[in-house]
Order: structure tokens, then sequence, then C-alpha cells
């Protein structure tokens, strides 16, 4: 297998993310499936927001052109953990959640969209193609970690 770029790495991520997102909008509404989507969502959504902000965010905050654009992310991230928490307080019977589910899939989209067509050409800009390869080892690494250790 061919080595990849972190933004590749991050692509297989925000391509499940996508997915998930879908399949919950399109599931029945207080259905099991719908309850074992989210929860196959907050997982992807967990560990790659750690892995994420810890392998790619952290080192681009030491260049003063993405510092900006890294805290945004991050506090995106922040918002989306918010959404998720709150979803898991409400009635997956009660119109709040179907509401509450319809904004984080926004949010998520949003996320990613920004983060592919801005963050990714300017974090292309201030890191070397070695960083880039190293930092895609370091992510899948800690975000495989993350998953495994979720499902213990």
């Amino acid at each position: 297998m061919e080595p990849i770029n972190i933004f590749q790495a991050l692509l297989v991520s925000h391509k499940a993310q996508r997915e998930l997102s879908a399949r919950l909008l399109a599931s029945g509404p207080a259905t099991e499936e719908q309850a074992h989507v989210f929860e196959e969502l907050k997982a992807e959504l967990a560990a790659h927001e750690t892995a994420e902000e810890r392998c790619f965010y952290i080192p681009l905050m030491q260049h003063d052109q993405s510092v900006d654009l890294s805290r945004h992310a991050i506090a995106e991230h922040h918002e989306m953990d918010e959404m998720v928490e709150h979803l898991e307080q409400v009635d997956p019977h009660a119109a709040e959640w179907e509401e509450c589910c319809r904004k984080l899939c926004e949010k998520v989209e949003h996320h990613l969209n920004e983060e592919e067509q801005k963050f990714f050409p300017q974090a292309g800009e201030v890191l070397s193609d070695a960083q880039k390869m190293r930092l895609a080892k370091d992510y899948e690494a800690e975000f495989t970690t993350l998953r495994i250790k979720q499902e213990a």
C-alpha cells in the first residue's frame, strides 16, 4: 500500500462521518437502527476529533499562518461535542431529537467542508511533504488507539 499524507488520512474519517450522518438522517425515528448509527457516529467523531487535534491542529499551531484556523476548528469540535451530549439527554421519541440530530449532521458537514476547502490548502502551504507523511502516520495510530479504547 502506498503511503498517504495527512489530508488523505483525514479524508477517510470524513467520508465515514458523511456516510454515518446520511444513514442517521435516513433512519426512522426512535428505531434500533437510529440508536446504533448515532452510537457509531458519536464514536467516529470522538476518535477523529481527538486524533486530529493532537496530530494535526497542535502541530499547525506552531505556524502563525494556521493558528486562527486551528483554534476555529477546535472550537467547532467542541460545539459538536456539546450537540452530541445534548442529544444523549433528549428522548429519541421527541421531535426535538430529530431537529437536534439534523442540526448535528449539518454542523458536521459544514465543518468537514470548511476543513477541506479552507484549512487543508492553508495547511498544505506550511507543512513539508515529509511532515504531511509523518502526521498521517501519527494520526492513523492515534485514531486506531482511540477506537480500540472505545470498544474495550
